[in-house]
């Protein structure tokens, strides 16, 4: 299940995509827009930067912007780096050492296909598919 934080990045996200060209958008514009509490949406947006999807710059003319073009970023990608990996068994997520079941395991050609699934579908989605 996707979490609060994760669709609300997705939001955020979205916003500033589509307000692209204002230069640096405060955090208070989006908060109001999305309707999400400006505490959290500071959280959002912290990890949001942390990943390196985007920046901010504080003081007179400050606020956040996307690092690139809304068609560079995939939804899974602003996913994956809010609630970590989308993968629905440990055995598949990156990093993980091989199970040693993998040869005789039952159910893992089922948890693969839906990993396929579950990827290819939000990471075939570009964030301009959506503004």
């Amino acid at each position: 299940m996707i979490s609060t934080k994760g669709r609300y990045a997705v939001r955020v996200m979205i916003d500033l995509a589509e307000h692209a060209g204002e230069g640096n958008i405060p955090l208070k514009d989006v908060a109001e827009r999305q309707e999400i509490s400006k505490k959290y949406h500071e959280i959002i947006v912290k990890e949001l930067v942390r990943g390196g999807l985007v920046s901010g710059m504080s003081g007179k003319g400050g606020g956040y912007r996307l690092c690139r073009s809304p068609e560079e970023y995939t939804v899974g990608e602003i996913i994956e780096l809010m609630e970590g990996t989308l993968a629905p068994v440990a055995c598949l997520a990156p990093g993980c050492p091989e199970c040693p079941r993998k040869e005789f395991c039952k159910t893992l050609p089922m948890w693969t296909e839906y990993d396929s699934m579950v990827r290819g579908f939000f990471y075939g989605k570009k964030l301009s598919d959506l503004v």
